[in-house]
This record gives C-alpha cells, sequence and structure tokens, in this order.
C-alpha cells in the first residue's frame, strides 16, 4: 500500500466501527480489516498494525462492558482465552490475505474476505464452545453442544447463524470497498498516463523536386 493515507484511514474506520451499537451485531469490519491488511499492507506492518489495533480496541471494549455489565467478569481467565483464541483467527485471515496478489480482482478480493470470515465463523464459534466463560448450559463437551455452538447458539441471544449470515455480508462488502479504494487510489489519470511521453513528430515534407 502506498498510499499511506490510505492506510490511515483503512485503521480508523476500521476503529471506528467497533463503537458499540454502531453496527448490528457480528457485522464488522474486522474480517476485511485482517484480510486487506494482509493484501495490500506494507510487509513491515502487515502483522502488527491491523493486531495492535485491534488490541487496543478489544482492550477498550472490556472496559466498557465490564462497566456495563458489572455483575460480568471480562476480564476472567476463560474469557481472556477466549477472546486470545480470537487473534489466532485474525493472524490466519491475514496470512490468508497475504496468498492474495494486490493486482487481483474485486471480485476476487471479496471472496477472499468471505473465507476469511468463514474461518473466523469456525474457529471463535468453536473457541466458544471449547472454553465457555461464561458457563452457558447449551455449551455441552458434546458432538450435540459443538453444534450448538456453531447454529444456535446461547438462550437470550440471536442464533449463531444470524451472526455468520451478518459476518459473510459485512466481510464481502467491505473487502470489496477496501479493494475499490486501494485501486483507485493507484488509478492514474488521463494526465498522468501522457505525462513525459513525446509529442509525435510531424511527417517531413516530401523535397521538392529539383529543377
Amino acid at each position: 500500500m502506498k498510499n499511506q493515507i490510505l492506510l490511515v484511514v483503512f485503521v480508523v474506520v476500521f476503529a471506528l466501527s467497533r463503537i458499540p451499537g454502531l453496527m448490528p451485531q457480528n457485522f464488522s469490519v474486522a474480517y476485511a480489516f485482517m484480510f486487506c491488511a494482509g493484501v495490500f499492507f506494507p510487509r513491515r506492518l502487515v502483522w502488527w498494525l491491523p493486531l495492535a489495533t485491534m488490541l487496543a480496541t478489544d482492550i477498550g471494549l472490556n472496559f466498557y462492558y465490564q462497566h456495563k455489565y458489572p455483575t460480568e467478569n471480562v476480564w476472567s481467565a476463560a474469557n481472556l482465552a477466549n477472546l486470545a483464541f480470537n487473534y489466532v483467527a485474525y493472524i490466519a485471515i491475514i496470512f490468508l490475505g497475504s496468498r492474495f496478489k494486490p493486482q487481483a480482482s474485486i471480485l476476487k478480493l471479496a471472496g477472499g474476505g468471505i473465507l476469511g470470515a468463514i474461518l473466523f465463523y469456525l474457529l471463535t464459534n468453536t473457541a466458544s464452545w471449547f472454553f465457555n466463560p461464561f458457563h452457558n448450559h447449551e455449551y455441552a463437551k458434546t458432538l450435540t453442544g459443538w453444534l450448538v455452538a456453531l447454529t444456535k447458539g446461547t438462550n437470550g441471544f440471536p442464533s449463531t447463524l444470524e451472526f455468520f449470515r451478518n459476518s459473510f455480508l459485512s466481510s464481502g462488502i467491505f473487502t470489496a470497498l477496501f479493494a475499490a479504494a486501494e485501486k483507485f487510489s493507484h488509478a492514474e489519470s488521463p494526465a498522468e498516463k501522457t505525462a513525459g511521453a513525446r509529442a509525435p513528430q510531424a511527417e517531413a515534407e516530401p523535397e521538392e523536386a529539383k529543377a
């Protein structure tokens, strides 16, 4: 990513998107941000910048939710272990993005972003079932409990499949938008395309016939 201003815009858009209540649950920029970081970010930034931004916003959100729900211990070891597993998924998505070339079509990149969301869905819901930080009785350590975690989720909340739908849609949409912005920022204007080009020389006039 040669346009440093665009890189900052990507980071700011992602950070602002995590403000609670701004978007529907799991309609997130995170998956697209991680995937596009792998595709477009300079190699010196590709790992630490997206993960550091995620960590900073996660810490802020934990303080917010601890204040909003004082009876829930969001800093418990089980919840932090579950949260840490998210970072395994983010690293996998960044790696997936790094396998794509920036010159790939927007459609192909959007497909990669969707694949990243599917990967995140499988990894994180499996982690929620395994660690079960809030002791949900639906998440029994059985095959049925794992399938419940992947489909129904816990009582009192929208189903896991609804979350997956939002993840699927948001990842495809935001990946396409990020990719379009990156490609547009490098599009040459007609003036740039002709800059430095030599003007065509006029054809030499035939010499007059000598008398």
